[in-house]
Parts: C-alpha cells; structure tokens; sequence
C-alpha cells in the first residue's frame, strides 16, 4: 500500500529556551562560536557544521546549516554527498581532512582521535588553523546538544 501523504510531522515542544533561561551561557556560547569559526573558510565551517549535525542527529542544525552553505554559495550535490564524502570525489584533501577530524571529535567515544585522524589533518591545516578546526568542532558538537537537549525544531518548509 503507498500513500501520498506529505503532511509534515508536528515538531516537537520546544522544552524550553536558552537564551531566556540561561541568558548569560547563550551569550557566552555565542561568543564562543563567533571566536571558534576566526579564520576558517566559511564553506569549510559549514560543511564540518553539517557533518557534525548529521552525525549527532541534529535536525535544527542540519537546516540551519544546509541554509547558510546554500547562501554562500556550496554546491548542492557537495551538501547532499556530505553522508558519503569519503566515495564521493569533489571534497579536496584538505576538506576530507577537516571531515575525519569532525567525525573523530564528534564521535570520541568510538575511539577517541586517532594518531593517523589527528596527523592528517594537521598535515593540511597550519597549528592556529588546526586549534581553531577543533574550536569549531567543539562549538557545534556543543550547539547540537543543547538543540537536541531543549528539543529545538527547524521551522516546516512552505512549498
């Protein structure tokens, strides 16, 4: 039996806001975004965005960041190959660097970060630049947990 229902599932209830109930960690964890992305290219952020909100099952990040890569510009098949990125050809090495290191940092628990994860990626990424990858690993690691903790929605598309 097939059906064509393409009702959207209702979101979940938020369970409760951030920046209302924790203003002055919201605003720290702002500040501790905008400082962990200083330098990094911002189609490379995005795709690290997405990766690691994928990997957690963040689905208000995943949109959010599927957005902005679109608005800056990232190609639609590279957004849509991101689950595949180690079959699929167009990510240069210093991207799938960035990438193993995401999944290695996001998932630490299956492994911690490997000696061979880790010196890849610092063969492509200067010592600062390497500092500021792993900020930003860290910061959206840090965002998908409170979206997923609070049970933050992205809004339904229309259309």
């Amino acid at each position: 039996m097939t059906t064509n229902d393409t009702a959207y599932v209702p979101a979940p209830v938020q369970r409760l806001s951030m920046p209302e109930q924790a203003a002055e960690f919201y605003r720290g964890m702002v500040d501790l975004d905008r400082a962990a992305r200083a330098g990094i290219d911002p189609i490379l952020a995005e795709l690290v965005r997405i990766h690691a909100s994928a990997l957690n099952g963040c689905a208000f990040c995943l949109d959010m960041h599927v957005t902005d890569a679109r608005r800056i510009g990232e190609q639609e098949h590279r957004i849509a190959t991101l689950p595949a990125w180690r079959e699929a050809p167009w990510y240069t090495a210093r991207e799938r660097a960035a990438l193993a290191l995401t999944e290695a940092v996001t998932l630490v628990t299956r492994g911690h970060v490997p000696d061979a994860v880790y010196d890849e990626a610092a063969k492509h990424f200067a010592q600062q630049e390497l500092a500021q990858l792993i900020a930003l690993i860290i910061a959206i690691n840090s965002w998908n947990r409170i979206a997923i903790a609070t049970r933050l929605s992205p809004a339904p598309k229309q259309g």
